[in-house]
């Protein structure tokens, strides 16, 4: 990663005083900052690491260990904070990792696993649950990087701002790239609060006052965000308590997102733009921003990328393609298991995955995603899954917001109904007795739905229908 390494020893030389890195403890400069990497890369180099687990929480010590082991050409695996003890150690294992970097312990210790022998190998390996359990290793080569670090960056540097604040874990590609490659390659400051002073535990629970406060704290000019944080923003913005009016650059992305939620979150005056992209294609794809911007799209497609649509309707990428899975090729492109549409503009929309398709026993095609992100803009639902392949209409497991009561949610999913055509209205529901997370089997890491388990756990006899039958009326002659 020297493309990356030299541009930060240059903001060292042109601007040493510059803040690189933020925290509640204090500031690093940007000349601090390559004097720690060049020190962590020689701590490295001494330990015989070979090939790197990155684990531990938000923090200058993780960003720095990431850019010391690419100094010296060290393939990196980031530990999401989330992962299973197991899961961990499949990842260890799955990608022969000789040492474990614990970040927020300063604490190298090699693991006894005899790396591969291979040279050249990818720069980054990023895991992904996906649906199953068993996390995948996507491999991304260094050019890969450095295309989609450029590409967002020239999008981004009119409008991001001078400080992001990240907000997801560092271990997640998004962030891994676009929230710290990206500004570090502006010569931007890099806000790393712990996720705990957020109001994060774990990896779905936040209190969404101390989100809030801690926007206020840092006084951000950019976020990425995934869509229940969005719904998190207005909430807070709902009861008095508003975003920073520093935000300049709200990026939402890793779920589909309704064009009614950005329009109410614009309302309130949040600068937010959809985004879309997968680990397979190196975090981001395609991107809404100021002046090239259609709601309801993911954006148009980022200069380092080609996408087609086939004749089924589904997403493939080129040139902006992983290496393959550990111990996979790729080929040159990407089939992306996501529906969508280009339109005449370049403009990308995405309708859902292509698996989760569902057909009615009326023959209409149905992207459960679709559906679900209409319900979004219901303050009552926190998360609702669509259901009813080859059933004559739909039906959805919902999990209230806690606190709603029954009436409040079943007027508000009315309400929604109301907007959707006869053939996606939710008829039947089940509500659900508890959140959906990997504890309980009904989420995956990365916290997408477990359709398959949440539908063996609410079996048919659950759902109630969202409105009594009129009455009949006798006929009177």
């Amino acid at each position: 990663m020297t493309w990356l390494l030299d541009r930060l020893a240059g903001h060292a030389r042109r601007q040493p005083g510059a803040v690189a890195l933020e925290t509640a403890d204090g500031e690093i400069t940007y000349a601090a900052l390559h004097l720690r990497v060049a020190r962590q890369a020689e701590r490295f180099r001494e330990a015989g690491v070979r090939r790197l687990a990155l684990a531990g929480g938000n923090g200058p010590a993780w960003v720095v260990a990431d850019l010391a082991a690419r100094r010296l050409d060290l393939p990196v695996v980031p530990v999401p904070p989330f992962f299973s003890d197991a899961q961990r150690r499949h990842l260890i294992h799955e990608a022969r990792l000789d040492h474990l970097y614990q970040a927020d312990q300063d604490r190298l210790a090699a693991t006894g696993v005899a790396p591969t022998s291979e040279a050249g190998g990818p720069a980054k390996i990023t895991f992904t649950s996906g649906s199953t359990g068993t996390p995948k290793g996507v491999c991304l080569s260094d050019d890969h990087l450095r295309r989609t670090v450029t590409a967002l960056a020239e999008a981004l540097a009119p409008h991001a701002g001078q400080r992001h604040l990240c907000v997801l874990p560092l271990a997640t590609l998004l962030e891994n790239v676009a929230g710290v490659y990206v500004p570090l390659w502006l010569g931007a400051r890099v806000i790393l609060p712990d996720l705990a002073t957020l109001g994060f535990t774990g990896s779905s629970r936040l209190d969404p006052a101390a989100f809030a406060g801690a926007l206020a704290r840092w006084r951000p000019h950019s976020v990425i965000l995934v869509p229940e944080l969005l719904r998190v923003l207005m909430m807070m913005a709902a009861r008095g308590a508003p975003p920073p009016a520093s935000l300049r650059f709200i990026a939402v992305g890793g779920g589909k997102v309704d064009p009614g939620l950005l329009t109410g979150a614009r309302g309130l005056g949040l600068p937010v733009y959809e985004g879309y992209g997968l680990s397979e294609c190196g975090s981001v794809v395609a991107l809404n921003v100021p002046g090239a911007d259609r709601p309801g799209s993911v954006g148009r497609v980022l200069p380092h990328a080609r996408v087609r649509v086939d004749e089924h309707g589904e997403i493939h990428v080129r040139d902006a393609v992983m290496g393959g899975y550990l111990g996979q090729a790729a080929g040159d492109e990407w089939p992306t298991g996501d529906l969508g549409r280009l339109d005449a503009d370049g403009f990308l929309y995405v309708h859902g995955r292509r698996k989760n398709l569902l057909i009615t026993a009326f023959g209409r095609n149905v992207s459960p995603e679709w559906v679900e992100t209409a319900f979004q803009v219901c303050p009552s639902v926190h998360t609702l899954v669509v259901q009813g392949d080859g059933e004559p209409a739909l039906r959805a497991v919902v999990v209230p917001v806690p606190g709603a009561d029954r009436e409040s949610l079943l007027s508000q999913i009315a309400a929604v109904n109301a907007g959707l055509p006869d053939y996606a209205r939710v008829t039947r529901i089940a509500v659900a007795d508890t959140p959906f997370t990997v504890d309980n089997g009904l989420a995956t890491a990365n916290g997408r739905p477990r359709r398959d388990a949440i539908e063996a756990r609410y079996p048919e006899a659950l759902f109630i229908p969202l409105s009594e039958p009129e009455p009949e009326v006798p006929h009177v002659s």
